[in-house]
């Protein structure tokens, strides 16, 4: 029997679990001349290459089955930690901290292979990297050198004649050419985004730093002008031309992807969601949709879309603009005067909306405002009756538990003359409407495709963890308030009683954070795991097609069922757990990139408000400072080292920077001065006005 094969049997057996100089010393491995020990331990390295055994954190050798390692993605941190999230999500249910001194030789986006440290609880190290997440990076460059803007990443090499001839204080793009088993990894420019510091640079950083492009290839452009240019006829699909249909949006809506409709007849509420057909244009495995795919979902900055489907598409034949006829998959709710429903159909369709309404004219018909009731006469009692809807929709989903957390989110636009705008948050009745519509729609489709059997992208968004759960009820103690919960099984409506108890309470929005900060994140999942958040036990996303790629993908099973196409069901089913894992990681990356483009326009945008003085809420504590909101969502840092004690003892479970004079915790009222903008980190200073 060769050396390998006698080795790998002794390691698999468990008894040669032990490091490669043990080995040497073990009967019948004993080697004590050059030559033996070299014998062996090429041996080991030709079975570790072949990935029949690995290494533990402790040097020994063993098989991956012994160690219980696992696939996953690595989260790095700037100060050389990490964190691993199983690509399991049903036999993990959070993530693995990885210490430095484990990370191994992984960076940030990596999928690496890992194992829990026995005796403790989610600990674990990095046994290797099996495929590198980052093969592009944004930067600083600096004498031949590119400086991350993420710091969690290393410094990259970039020699001279691959630099694109790059100034010094250079934002650029690099490439990543060669990741070394020691030193610094090599790279090469591939653009030059321009100065460091620039605004405009610095926003494109941020979209270059996210994987995130503007423009589209020739041939993706060319199917999409071919594709759009088709006339709308209505076929053999429900002519509903003639109904009162019309789209609700934001004043900046840059697509329309959904329009209602709703009647009273015999009593009952028939309401239309009416979502534009982006499935007959873009066909399953054509270049438009690989490139649909790949970017999985449009991205939104205050003053720029990057689309998931070119403008001819997302801004033209598939927008339902106002007097255009469109292509539609409609589904057509019956409520009773419980707003219960009692019947439905989904089917193909032709619209033709009447009119573009923004959120606010709309509220203002429900307000009763006289001039913008006369301009729309026509719509006045069907927006009366979808108000009517709306109330009573928005208490049935109340009795039935769901958690309707109240968290803020800034609202940045641009004024005609380039200023930036940032209003305090606002959310009126038209918004609540099309909110309970859209969610009636998405439950009718999901239990539409369960009932068939049929494949389908599920909104899933589990209960919270025991731990996570346990952390709020203790955090809810300290504000005085008896949680009456189970951490081992939280219901809905435990969080929504909560939620009541503290609604008119001061620390009432704190509350609803720290109770988001222990749900889980909602994700796309091939399986039907429930909605926590809304209390709903089968939900999907299918109302924004033009900007969601599972939204896609339901509309195209949709239609497999309505049609009995046994082949494309087949296809969808086995194509929908990878599409799940990769919706779910475009979603998450484009809500970071979202939120870093954010956090660099408010801290333009307070720039100008240094030295001004502001009522504040806390709402984060670290140990190197405090977090304060203001009435516009935005937050600055108190820097623990300003503070008045000179000593904070940080207690993480409770939300709270204990001193000796003074203490901070979440939902403390603060009166707050700007005292500076840090560019590097994106960062509002704040400092104490008392």
């Amino acid at each position: 029997m060769k050396l390998e094969q006698r080795l790998y049997n002794e390691i698999k057996s468990g008894r040669l679990n032990k490091t490669q100089s043990e080995i040497f010393r073990t009967p019948p491995f004993y080697a004590h001349t050059k030559q033996a020990k070299k014998t062996i331990r090429t041996a080991l390295k030709e079975l570790e290459s072949e990935g029949k055994i690995c290494r533990d954190n402790k040097g020994r050798y063993c098989t991956y089955e012994q160690l219980g390692a696992f696939e996953g993605t690595l989260r790095g941190n700037e100060r050389g930690f990490a964190f691993v999230t199983p690509a399991d999500k049903q036999k993990f249910e959070g993530d693995f901290f990885i210490p430095k001194n484990s990370v191994n030789g992984a960076f940030d986006g990596d999928r690496v292979l890992a194992a829990h440290v026995r005796g403790t609880k989610d600990e674990g190290y990095i046994i290797k990297v099996l495929e590198r997440g980052r093969q592009k990076l944004v930067g600083v460059y600096e004498r031949g050198i590119l400086y991350p803007d993420d710091a969690s990443m290393p410094e990259i090499k970039i020699p001279r004649p691959l630099s694109l001839r790059a100034k010094d204080g250079d934002k650029i793009v690099c490439e990543i050419t060669d990741y070394r088993q020691s030193g610094a990894p090599q790279g090469k420019a591939i653009e030059i985004l321009g100065e460091s510091g620039d605004f405009e640079v610095e926003e494109l950083s941020i979209i270059r730093s996210h994987g995130l492009y503007e423009e589209f290839p020739d041939e993706v452009i060319s199917e999409a002008q071919t594709v759009s240019g088709e006339p709308v006829i209505v076929g053999g699909r429900k002519d509903l031309r003639e109904k009162l249909i019309f789209t609700i949006d934001g004043a900046d809506t840059r697509d329309i992807d959904d329009a209602v409709s709703l009647e009273i007849i015999d009593g009952n509420f028939v309401l239309g969601v009416h979502i534009a057909d982006v499935s007959r244009y873009v066909k399953y495995k054509s270049v438009l949709d690989r490139e649909a795919y790949a970017r999985g979902t449009s991205v939104y900055f205050p003053d720029r879309v990057l689309p998931m489907l070119p403008k001819e598409l997302s801004n033209g034949s598939c927008s339902l603009d106002e007097g255009e006829d469109r292509y539609a998959l409609s589904c057509i709710m019956t409520f009773d005067k419980e707003a219960k429903r009692t019947a439905y159909e989904i089917c193909e369709s032709v619209i033709c909306s009447r009119h573009k309404m923004t959120y606010k004219d709309v509220t203002s018909i429900c307000d009763g405002v006289k001039e913008i009731c006369e301009q729309y006469a026509d719509l006045v009692s069907c927006i009366k009756n979808m108000e009517q809807l709306c109330l009573i929709m928005e208490q049935n989903r109340k009795d039935a538990g769901e958690v309707n957390l109240d968290v803020r989110e800034a609202k940045i636009y641009i004024d005609g003359d380039g200023e930036i705008i940032i209003p305090d948050y606002e959310r009126g009745i038209s918004e609540r409407i099309i909110e309970q519509f859209m969610i009636a729609a998405n439950e009718t489709v999901a239990e539409f495709l369960q009932k068939n059997e049929a494949p389908c992208l599920f909104r899933v968004h589990e209960s919270p963890s025991p731990e996570k759960a346990e952390t709020l009820i203790s955090f809810l103690k300290d504000l005085g308030i008896n949680a009456k919960c189970n951490a081992e099984n939280v219901k809905p409506k435990d969080f929504q009683n909560i939620l009541n108890a503290v609604f008119d309470k001061p620390y009432s929005s704190v509350v609803n954070k720290v109770m988001l900060r222990s749900m889980q994140k909602a994700r796309y999942c091939e399986s039907n795991l429930g909605h926590f958040g809304l209390a709903s036990s089968c939900y999907c996303h299918f109302t924004s097609p033009i900007r969601r790629y599972p939204d896609l993908f339901v509309h195209r099973a949709i239609k497999a069922v309505m049609y009995n196409k046994k082949s494309a069901l087949e296809k969808y089913k086995k194509n929908a757990p990878s599409a799940g894992i990769d919706c779910s990681e475009r979603e998450r990356n484009a809500d970071e990139a979202e939120r870093a483009v954010d956090d660099l326009y408010k801290t333009v945008y307070m720039y100008e408000h240094i030295g001004e003085c502001y009522e504040a809420t806390v709402s984060g504590v670290t140990n190197f400072g405090v977090f304060c909101e203001l009435g516009n969502t935005i937050e600055g840092l108190i820097p623990v080292e300003i503070l008045p004690d000179e000593y904070y003892e940080y207690v993480a479970e409770k939300f709270l920077l204990k001193g000796k004079k003074r203490s901070f915790r979440l939902g403390d009222r603060l009166r707050i001065r700007v005292d500076a903008c840090d560019f590097g980190r994106m960062r509002v200073m704040f400092s104490l006005d008392d």
